[in-house]
């Protein structure tokens, strides 16, 4: 009996002990605790608890416990694999053309062939210093700001501002960490690895003309192409007496006509010439491209109607602000003047977006 009790004592002396020791431990984990603000060096009671809090005074917002990637050097290689395969590609689709096409237009007229000589060498000239803008001159250098003294950093000076833990300095709402490239960079809209760099406030503009320029030349290569390829396609046999009865005869017959025709088609290009070969993967090459092209023009020019980038629209950045449908977000950003929109139809003018 003795025994029983003592047990029991023990027992329940353990249970309030432990229930103690746990509020013990919820209450100190409630408390608050002190720590510095990147932004102005000033000290910040948060809670225990929080990773991610911001400012009072300057407005910054701090976020620990980051963790760090910094392979960075495949990244870098497949970029400018990417650059060097491109500027081939580009070149190759010059040389061969000029090679495959113009003894055809040449032999239209002399004057012919130099109009579309002088045509060929502007387009690519285009590109080229396009896509060489873009690829090789920074994509946006963030502006340089005082931050980490409390004298220095007014009050709301660093509203929103986060720290880069890999180029150790604050970055505006504005500017993004591009890991591929290793920096931070302004108005990013996204990485390309087919130029080697990130699509940014500085190399936006240059961007949007590569792609105008490249769509342009290859509905040209395509037309140029086309034109040449039926000049010098080999003789296509038909059979005439299919032909002449294909207008009295079933549909099933006319289609089995047709069918025979395309075949006979088909079969002539055994007996293309290198030149004819090279014009049919001109033809199919800059179709293919043209179109993949045009749609992402397509979608860069729609978000900069809007005034976003792609990566603003991703992350809803300005989902608070005001943004404008208006064509003046077109003009602004290729550099026109503001009274240029006076002269457009009023239906290229919408309403507002957004509505506080």
């Amino acid at each position: 009996m003795d025994f029983a009790t003592s047990a029991g004592r023990s027992t329940s002396d353990y249970d309030i002990t432990q229930t103690e020791e746990d509020q013990l431990a919820l209450a100190c984990s409630s408390e608050d605790r002190e720590t510095n603000c990147w932004g102005c060096g000033l000290r910040v009671s948060v809670a225990a608890y929080a990773s991610v809090f911001k400012c009072g005074w300057c407005g910054a917002i701090t976020k620990e416990h980051v963790v760090k990637n910094d392979s960075i050097r495949l990244r870098r290689w497949r970029d400018r694999c990417f650059v060097t395969v491109v500027i081939s590609f580009m070149l190759f689709f010059i040389c061969t053309g000029v090679w495959a096409v113009y003894p055809a237009i040449f032999s239209i007229s002399y004057f012919c062939g130099v109009f579309h000589l002088a045509i060929t060498v502007i387009l690519s000239v285009c590109t080229l210093s396009s896509f060489c803008l873009s690829a090789f001159q920074p994509a946006g250098v963030p502006p340089i700001i005082i931050w980490g003294s409390y004298p220095a950093v007014g009050q709301g000076g660093l509203q929103n501002y986060a720290f880069c833990h890999y180029c150790s300095k604050p970055k505006s709402p504005l500017v993004h960490h591009c890991r591929s490239c290793g920096t931070c960079v302004l108005g990013m809209d996204h990485h390309c690895p087919f130029i080697g760099n990130c699509v940014g406030s500085a190399n936006h503009r240059s961007f949007i003309l590569f792609l105008l320029s490249t769509v342009i030349s290859t509905i040209y290569v395509v037309i140029m192409t086309f034109y040449s390829a039926l000049h010098i396609w080999p003789p296509v046999e038909h059979n005439r007496s299919l032909s002449r009865l294909s207008g009295f005869a079933s549909p099933v017959f006319n289609f089995g006509v047709l069918k025979e025709n395309i075949l006979a088609f088909f079969r002539s290009a055994v007996f293309l010439s290198a030149r004819g070969v090279v014009l049919v993967y001109l033809f199919i090459a800059s179709f293919s491209v043209g179109t993949g092209l045009s749609v992402l023009l397509w979608q860069q020019l729609s978000f900069i109607y809007v005034g976003k980038t792609y990566l603003s629209h991703l992350i809803a950045v300005d989902s608070e602000e005001v943004m404008e449908r208006d064509c003046q977000n077109l003009t602004r950003f290729f550099g026109f003047p503001s009274k240029t929109t006076a002269y457009l139809p009023s239906y290229f003018k919408s309403r507002k977006a957004h509505e506080k």
